[in-house]
Parts: structure tokens; sequence; C-alpha cells
């Protein structure tokens, strides 16, 4: 690792030198012309490598939410499965449905 990171800083002391060669021989005007273009491309790339994790997290999210309503079908089928199968969840006889409701109206009328 120690000499890879010796040859990153070689490198950028060798482009800050060519930097300081170029600014030299430029007018203040391209200096600054120079210096906001660096700005730009930075700005740019920035954004493409937050588009580019945007996109991996709209896919994941996209597999994340398929799974689930997967799994919520399969859930709805057993739940509908348990009340079919379940005495609680079938229809009552219609004395029990009058009983019910002259409650109901009781309250209501209060």
């Amino acid at each position: 690792m120690e000499n890879n990171s010796e040859g990153v800083q070689s490198e950028l002391q060798n482009n800050l030198a060519n930097m300081s060669i170029i600014k030299t021989e430029m007018s203040p005007e391209d200096g600054e012309d120079a210096k906001e273009k660096a700005r730009l491309i930075c700005q740019v790339l920035e954004l493409q490598n937050t588009l580019d994790d945007l996109s991996i997290r709209v896919d994941k999210v996209k597999e994340e939410n398929l799974k689930l309503k997967s799994e919520n079908q399969v859930l709805g089928q057993y739940i509908e499965n348990l009340m079919s199968a379940s005495s609680v969840f079938q229809s009552t006889s219609p004395k029990n449905k009058k009983k019910a409701g002259g409650g109901k109206t009781k309250k209501a009328e209060k």
C-alpha cells in the first residue's frame, strides 16, 4: 500500500508542478476559467456518482417491493383460508343478527 500511496503522491506533485507552469503561461482570466472548469467537472462527476447510487437504490427498492407483494399475496391467501376454516367468521343465523342490530339502534337513539 505504501508504494501505491507514494505513487499517488508523486503523481499529484507532478500535476501540481505542471499546473504551476501552465498557470504562469496563462493570463489571469484563463486561470479563472480553468478553475471554474475544474470546479464544474468535479461537480458533474459528483452528480454522476450520486445518480449511480440512486439508480442502484431504486433497483434494490423495486426488488424489495416485488418480494413484499409476493409475501402479501401468500399471507392474504393464508388469512382467507383460516377465515373460511374458522366458525367465528361463518355467517350467523337471522336471530343473532337481530340482537346485534337491536343493540346498535338503542345506542344510536341515546
